[in-house]
Parts: structure tokens; C-alpha cells; sequence
């Protein structure tokens, strides 16, 4: 199937003809999965439901936070915060800035490199 490109409107009709149906949930603010020993937050993330065979299966995209969940099962102040090491290289190889400044400017912008890149520039 190399190099095979299938239109979009075919493709919605296909999913259709299988009983496939896919939402987009507007106005996401944040969405938490929580184990038993940390939360991860995703702030702003897009986030599609897709319903098959009478289940509902939640596809969530964005920038993630992971706070820790003591033993106590207080989450904690400080979140321990992670972004794809490929955004982190953007933003230093962008500015010329070092890790930290590169993991704080994401902090700041939640997580969105071009963002972060224009925030240290601007400074």
C-alpha cells in the first residue's frame, strides 16, 4: 500500500459503512489520568471520541504533566514536569539557549516549543 493516499471523504464514508463514528470534544480544558502513584495532567489537549461496536474509545493529544501521588495519596505541589526531548531540542538548537531555559520557557507556554522558542527570543 506504499504511496496509496485515501481521500478524506471516502475514508468518513468507509467508517461509516462499519459503524465507526468519530467527535471531536470541543473546549477541553484539562483531561487527568490518575494511578496510584502519579496524575498525568494534559492542559488544552485534543481530545476525539471514537465510538465502535457500542464502545467508546477517548484518542487525547498534548503536552503532559506528571504530578507524583504520595504515599499518603496527596498529589504533590511541585509537579514533576515532562516534554518530548524533541521539543526540548527544538527550543535549544531554535535560541541557542540551554536545557533549563528550554524546560522553563515550555513550563511557561504549556509545552508548545514555538512558543517557548518566541518567548526566549524575546526576552
Amino acid at each position: 500500500m506504499g504511496g496509496m493516499k485515501i481521500n478524506p471523504r471516502q475514508m468518513q464514508k468507509a467508517m461509516k459503512q462499519m459503524g465507526i463514528k468519530q467527535t471531536d470534544i470541543p473546549d477541553v480544558v484539562e483531561v487527568i489520568i490518575r494511578t496510584k502513584d502519579k496524575e498525568i495532567v494534559l492542559k488544552g489537549a485534543d481530545v476525539a471520541c471514537v465510538e465502535m461496536g457500542g464502545t467508546k474509545n477517548y484518542q487525547i493529544t498534548g503536552p503532559e504533566i506528571i504530578r507524583p501521588i504520595s504515599a499518603d495519596g496527596t498529589v504533590s505541589e511541585e509537579p514533576a514536569v515532562e516534554f518530548a526531548s524533541s521539543d526540548i531540542d527544538l527550543v535549544m538548537s531554535q535560541t541557542g539557549c540551554d536545557r533549563a531555559k528550554a524546560i522553563e520557557a515550555l513550563t511557561a507556554v504549556n509545552g508548545q516549543p514555538a512558543e517557548a522558542i518566541l518567548k526566549i527570543m524575546t526576552e
